[in-house]
């Protein structure tokens, strides 16, 4: 189903955006006086139930199985589950089910998440009224500020960290690193226990350490991260528990989480709101999410890998397989992938990291190649955060991460803004960005506020 933008992405000419795609599917279901109930429920860890309510053809034509299959998609990632239960036409949950399965198109999602929740993928075809109810948790986590504290971010191209004391950073600094190449996890360990040392020398002690990690983390593990993407599947444990290892060499609370819910933290602690959905575009896209009572709810958030553009021809993500989802939208990835359209050659050899340093570069001189990447990103991020908002009930939206950094960041949230206004005026949904330093390691700092002290 083709869509028509009133704004259009000056590099990416065939981007279709999700939201109006979905929306548009719907309008013309509700006009048909035809459409059936579609309910979608996702269990995940201790019988949590995430419920998806919505209208459908009854027939399972390719529009329908396309759209709900986008659903599924965008929902898997969002707040995750071990167990899919379609409640709707026998025939389309059929062709949902096969997709989901192994060999499927896709197989990639159900194994993530079979690793995710350490069982097997299953998919229930069932009726609307058998869908489980919806079972969620609203957990408090993080502003604690007494204390001598350490924060971390780890990134794929670097790492953040920072010395807290009594709520004031006292100290930050990023590293650079390459864990997604280094196949052996002493390497992720030793260089991490590196940049907290640095930190520590800046405290007369450490209370605490909190963190903020790229990837899906359950109780302080990591259980799959494009961190840890080169070490063997026999060596993963180690990777796995890296952290445990960490809180018991310095014998301090330690809690980490996901680096998209840190974004999100930083900004209701900052704003003193709930309500909060954090971007962070460095180099992934990561999401995290705070909701209007001002707690975690445990979903995924791994927005990297939900669909944002229905566009048949949209680039592939190279670790999924899958067209249009966030990672090639958001974030250093979406710069490279734009670089051929706006005219910029750069070498074959150069690292994405280096590529934005020189879009960067370029846009501090007012290169008109380079505003048209950052004007293009800002179109995408514009139709983007309604369609968040068809699945996440917030009222503040945090943007931050390198991509953000410097003039084209300011383009990124200008576009962003008029695509808003123009196209969804009643989207009550405010834009708020940290100062430029804080974009970069804003998520270390909040990270640290994490782990209560001991009593």
């Amino acid at each position: 189903m083709s869509v028509k933008c009133k704004i259009t992405a000056p590099l990416d000419p065939e981007f279709q955006p999700a939201v109006l795609a979905s929306h548009e599917y719907e309008k013309t279901v509700k006009a048909s006086g035809k459409g059936v109930p579609l309910v979608l429920g996702l269990e995940r860890e201790c019988g949590l139930v995430s419920r998806y309510e919505t209208v459908i053809n009854p027939r399972a034509d390719a529009k329908t199985v396309r759209h709900v299959e986008r659903i599924v998609k965008f929902l898997l990632w969002a707040r995750g589950g071990w167990k899919l239960h379609i409640g709707g036409p026998k025939s389309l949950g059929e062709k949902i089910s096969k997709a989901y399965c192994k060999g499927g198109e896709r197989a990639f999602d159900a194994d993530l998440m079979s690793r995710v929740y350490e069982r097997p993928f299953e998919v229930s075809i069932t009726t609307p009224e058998a869908v489980p109810a919806e079972k969620e948790i609203s957990a408090t986590l993080g502003g604690h500020l007494d204390g001598c504290r350490i924060g971390f971010d780890l990134g794929a191209s670097d790492f953040k960290v920072a010395a807290v004391k009594d709520g004031e950073p006292v100290y930050s600094d990023e590293f650079p690193w390459n864990p997604k190449d280094n196949p052996d996890p002493e390497y992720h360990y030793s260089k991490l226990t590196e940049g907290l040392k640095k930190a520590a020398a800046k405290l007369p002690r450490v209370d605490a350490i909190g963190g903020s990690s790229a990837g899906v983390i359950v109780d302080n593990k990591i259980m799959v991260a494009s961190l840890f993407r080169s070490v063997p599947l026999d060596q993963f444990d180690k990777a796995k528990n890296i952290f445990l290892r960490i809180r018991e060499d310095w014998k301090v609370p330690l809690e980490v989480a996901n680096d998209g819910d840190v974004t999100a933290l930083a900004g209701a602690m900052s704003l003193k709101a709930g309500g909060m959905l954090g971007v962070a575009m460095g180099s992934s896209e990561a999401a995290g999410f705070i909701n209007r009572k001002g707690g975690m709810t445990g979903w995924l958030s791994e927005l990297a890998f939900a669909p944002v553009d229905y566009n048949p021809k949209a680039a592939a993500d190279e670790w999924s397989g899958d067209k249009g989802v966030g990672a090639l939208y958001f974030s250093q990835q979406a710069v490279g992938k734009l670089l051929p359209a706006a005219g910029i050659t750069l070498p074959d050899a150069m690292g994405l990291p280096e590529r934005l340093k020189e879009v960067q570069a370029l846009m501090a001189k007012d290169d008109p190649r380079a505003a048209k990447i950052y004007e293009t990103i800002g179109v995408y991020l514009g139709y983007a955060i309604p369609h968040y908002a068809d699945y996440y009930a917030f009222d503040n939206i945090l943007i931050l991460g390198r991509v953000t950094t410097g003039k084209g960041g300011d383009i990124v949230l200008s576009k962003a803004r008029e695509v808003l206004a123009t196209e969804f005026p009643n989207l009550a949904v405010q834009i708020h960005v940290p100062d430029e330093k804080s974009r970069r390691v804003g998520q270390a700092v909040a990270a640290a506020s994490l782990p209560p002290l001991k009593k």
